[in-house]
C-alpha cells in the first residue's frame, strides 16, 4: 500500500495522516488563509442537508415558522461555540482533532469517542447523500434517476478533494459556496410570498418541541467540533486565537442560521406540502422552483451537488479518526481510509434512502448527547488542569499511553453524563423520565444534552483530581 502511496505523493496527494505539524513545517499564514476559517465552514454548511434540518421544526415538531426560526438562531449561536474555541487548537498543538481527545481521554479510553466520530462521519455522509439524491430526483417527474444512481454520483464527486487532502478541501470549500449561496437567495425570492411563519405564541404548550427541535439544531452545529483542529492545523502556532475562533463563528453561523431559517420557513407553505411529502427536501425545493422552468431544474441539480461541500470534511476527518484507534489503524494510508469510507456510506445510503427523516433525527439527537459530554470534558481539561496554556501540554507524547492521562476521569464522567442524557432524552425510540415531564407526555421534550453536559461538567473535575492524584506526574504532562 505504502508503495502506491509514495508514487502518488508526486502527484501532490498529502500523505500525512496524524502525525504532528511541526512548526517548522508550516508555511506563514496568508489573508486567503486567515478567511480559509470563515469559508471552510460557510461552504460545509451552505448546502441542502442545512436546509432539510430547518424543515424539521414545522413539519416534525409542529413549531410555527417563527418559534422555529427563534430556536435555530438560539442554539445554533450556543452549539457553535465548541467548534470555534477547537478551532485554535490546530495551530497551537499542531494535531489533529480527535488526537488531541489522547489528553484528556488517555490512550485507550479516547477509542471510545474515535469509534462514535467514526460512525458520526459515516452517518452524516450517508444522511447527506440521501437529501442530495432526493434533490437530483426531483429534477424531472418523468425520466427520474435512480437514487442509487444519484448516491453514487455524490460520492464520486465528495472523493477527489478528501483523497487529495487538506489544500485540495480548502481549495474547493473556498469557492463550491458561491453559486449555491445565490441559489438560495433565489428560492427565498419565490419562496417568502407564500410562507405562513404564524405567531412567535403558540394555541398549545410548545415547551416539548422547542427543546426537541432545538436538540437537533444543537446537534447539528456542534457536529463539527470533533472536526475543527483539522482544518487549522497547519496555521503558524503565533496565529491570534481570537482571530481564529471569530471567522469560525462567524463562519459557521452565517449559513446555518440562514439556511435553516428558509427551511422552516418554506415548510410551512401549504401548497408545497404534497411535493414535500412525496420527494423530501428535494421535492419541496422543487415546487419552490418550478416556476422558472429549465432553470429552476439546473438550480436543483447545483443544489443536489453542494451536498459534496459537506460531505467532504465527513470523509477527510472520517480518514484522520481512523487513524486515532492505534498503531494499526495509523499505519493504514489515508488515502485508503478515504476510499473505504466512500464505500460503506454508499452502501448504507442506497439501503436507508426511504428512512431519511427518521435517521436524520436520531442520529442529530445523538449527536448532541455524546458531543455534548465531549466538548465540556476537553473545555474543562484545558481550563482547569491544564490551566488554558499550550505549553502544558506535552504534544510530543501523542502517541505515547505511558506519557498520557489514565482516562479513568474521562470514562466515568462519559458514563454519569450518558446517564443524564437517558433522563432527558426524547427521541422517537425513548422517553426518558425527566423528558417525559416537559410538554406533551406522548412525546415530551430533549433535555437529554443540557443534562449529559451538566452531569459531565460536575463530574468531571472532581473525578480528574483524584486520577491526577494517584497517576504519575508524567500523564499530565509534568516532568
Amino acid at each position: 500500500m505504502w508503495r502506491f502511496v509514495k508514487m502518488i505523493d508526486k502527484f501532490g496527494v498529502e500523505v500525512r495522516g496524524i502525525e504532528r505539524v511541526q512548526p517548522h513545517e508550516r508555511t506563514p499564514v496568508t489573508s486567503r488563509d486567515w478567511m480559509d476559517n470563515l469559508w471552510m465552514w460557510l461552504a460545509a454548511n451552505c448546502t441542502i442537508s442545512t436546509l432539510a434540518l430547518g424543515t424539521l421544526g414545522p413539519s416534525t415538531f409542529v413549531l410555527s415558522g417563527k418559534i422555529s426560526i427563534l430556536t435555530i438562531v438560539f442554539f445554533n449561536l450556543l452549539s457553535t461555540l465548541p467548534v470555534a474555541f477547537f478551532s485554535t487548537f490546530g495551530p497551537k498543538l499542531g494535531l489533529r482533532q480527535m488526537t488531541i481527545t489522547r489528553f484528556s481521554f488517555g490512550y485507550y479510553v479516547a477509542w471510545f469517542p474515535v469509534v462514535l466520530n467514526v460512525i458520526a462521519c459515516i452517518g452524516w455522509s450517508t444522511i447527506n447523500s440521501i437529501v442530495g439524491a432526493q434533490a437530483l430526483q426531483a429534477v424531472s417527474t418523468t425520466h427520474q434517476i435512480p437514487v442509487a444512481a444519484a448516491i453514487v454520483i455524490i460520492a464520486v464527486l465528495t472523493f477527489f478533494a478528501p483523497f487529495f487532502g487538506y489544500k485540495v478541501v480548502h481549495t474547493y470549500e473556498r469557492y463550491s459556496w458561491i453559486p449555491v449561496a445565490i441559489i438560495f437567495f433565489i428560492v427565498l425570492g419565490l419562496s417568502v410570498k407564500h410562507m405562513d411563519l404564524g405567531s412567535v405564541t403558540s394555541p398549545v404548550d410548545a415547551t416539548g418541541g422547542v427543546l426537541s427541535f432545538g436538540a437537533a439544531i444543537f446537534g447539528f452545529g456542534i457536529g463539527w467540533s470533533s472536526y475543527a483542529a483539522d482544518y487549522t492545523v497547519r496555521m503558524e502556532e503565533t496565529a491570534s486565537s481570537t482571530k481564529i475562533f471569530l471567522l469560525n463563528y462567524i463562519g459557521l453561523n452565517t449559513p446555518l442560521i440562514l439556511i435553516e431559517s428558509l427551511g422552516a420557513g418554506m415548510a410551512t407553505v401549504t401548497d408545497w406540502q404534497a411535493a414535500f411529502s412525496s420527494g423530501g427536501t428535494g421535492g419541496l425545493l422543487g415546487a419552490a422552483l418550478s416556476p422558472t422552468g429549465g432553470f429552476g431544474k439546473f438550480c436543483l441539480v447545483i443544489l443536489a451537488l453542494s451536498i459534496v461541500a459537506n460531505n467532504i470534511p465527513n470523509m477527510y476527518s472520517f480518514a484522520l479518526t481512523f487513524q486515532v484507534l492505534g498503531k494499526y489503524a495509523q499505519a493504514i494510508p489515508r488515502v485508503f481510509l478515504v476510499l473505504a469510507g466512500t464505500v460503506v456510506y454508499i452502501i448504507l445510503a442506497i439501503v436507508g434512502a426511504s428512512h431519511f427523516e427518521t435517521w436524520l433525527d436520531t442520529l442529530l439527537v445523538i449527536l448532541s448527547y455524546w458531543l455534548a459530554i465531549y466538548c465540556t470534558i476537553l473545555i474543562e481539561e484545558h481550563f482547569i488542569f491544564r490551566k488554558g496554556q499550550w505549553s502544558n501540554y506535552n504534544v510530543g507524547d501523542y502517541l505515547n499511553p505511558s506519557r498520557l492521562p489514565l482516562g479513568i476521569a474521562a470514562a466515568i464522567s462519559l458514563c454519569i453524563g450518558v446517564m443524564g442524557a437517558v433522563l432527558g432524552m426524547a427521541t422517537l425510540w425513548y422517553i426518558g423520565v425527566i423528558g417525559k415531564k416537559i410538554g406533551d407526555p406522548a412525546f415530551g421534550g430533549d433535555i437529554g444534552f443540557e443534562l449529559s453536559m451538566s452531569f459531565t461538567a460536575v463530574s468531571y473535575p472532581i473525578l480528574r483530581f483524584i486520577e491526577r492524584r494517584w497517576e504519575a506526574p508524567a500523564r499530565s504532562g509534568q516532568s
